[in-house]
């Protein structure tokens, strides 16, 4: 029989085949595909704010679509240019209460600002694949470092060859480039520089969240890509996951260097089925 440590190492070195695996991640929030919403914007993380400020947290995707859409909440001179910006937001962060990351990010999000650009990136890497395809190269680049625009067309003409235009490829590369600067891993309005994230209780709780979502747990969760978005030690890492148990945002325990995480009114019954479902299948 398995102990959890045996299922954990089994989902993360061999992952059941794409498809399926990607299925029920699916169901937990994930985005897959080939495209997104940065090839054409950024994360929207000033509309986010403001949207997010402006619709109750309970509010399902109707109410979202009438701020936007009807109230022209986001200020938007069109009606068209109202759609468009509220597709892609929609695309990006989901906005709808029965998807668990959209569900998190509501949760944490009015809890301190300063937190709220990492959690719209979180939620924007595990739904726009596209995005997610510069993730190597902005955490391969040491602080300090510079990161032109340049880097990231090239990381995406090896992966998807003969795939995009160079058009495509240089406003891709803004687009993306304009994110990682918003959430603070850039620096610089034309010269892009990689520069140091600190994390918050409550980022640190939607990062570890996110990791249990694909299957992870215990000291598994801390060692997780998403883990790699924030920049400190482990002890650090460990005294900001005490800080988010402390107020309530998640549960840590450490005993004898064995870590627990749990998520207690993350997800549903249902959802948990979901993930033990994902985490099983080899």
């Amino acid at each position: 029989m398995l102990t959890r440590s045996s299922r954990d190492a089994l989902a993360i070195q061999n992952p059941c085949p794409a498809g399926r695996r990607e299925e029920l991640l699916t169901k937990l929030g994930f985005r897959f595909g080939h495209s997104g919403p940065h090839a054409a914007r950024t994360m929207m993380l000033d509309d986010l704010r403001r949207l997010l400020g402006e619709v109750a947290p309970e509010a399902g995707r109707a109410e979202y679509a009438s701020a936007v859409i009807d109230a022209n909440g986001l200020g938007k001179p069109t009606r068209k240019a109202r759609e468009l910006a509220l597709r892609h937001l929609a695309t990006l962060y989901a906005l709808e209460p029965s998807n668990p990351v959209f569900r998190a990010l509501r949760r944490l999000w009015p809890l301190n600002a300063a937190a709220q650009p990492l959690l719209a990136l979180v939620v924007a890497l595990a739904r726009d694949p596209l995005l997610r395809t510069s993730r190597a190269v902005v955490l391969a680049q040491p602080v300090a470092a510079p990161v032109p625009r340049e880097l990231f067309e090239a990381h995406l003409r090896a992966s998807c060859p003969d795939r995009f235009s160079p058009a495509s490829l240089k406003s891709f590369a803004q687009n993306v480039a304009g994110t990682w600067t918003a959430s603070g891993h850039l620096q610089g309005r034309v010269r892009k520089i990689r520069s140091a994230v600190r994390a918050h209780p409550e980022s640190i709780t939607l990062l570890l969240f996110l990791g249990y979502l694909e299957g992870r747990s215990g000291q598994r969760l801390f060692s997780s890509e998403w883990m790699g978005l924030i920049d400190g030690s482990p002890l650090e890492l460990e005294a900001l996951a005490n800080a988010a148990s402390h107020r309530g945002l998640l549960v840590f325990m450490n005993a004898g260097g064995v870590r627990e995480v749990r998520f207690p009114g993350y997800l549903t019954p249902e959802e948990e089925r979901i993930r033990e479902e994902a985490l099983h299948v080899v």
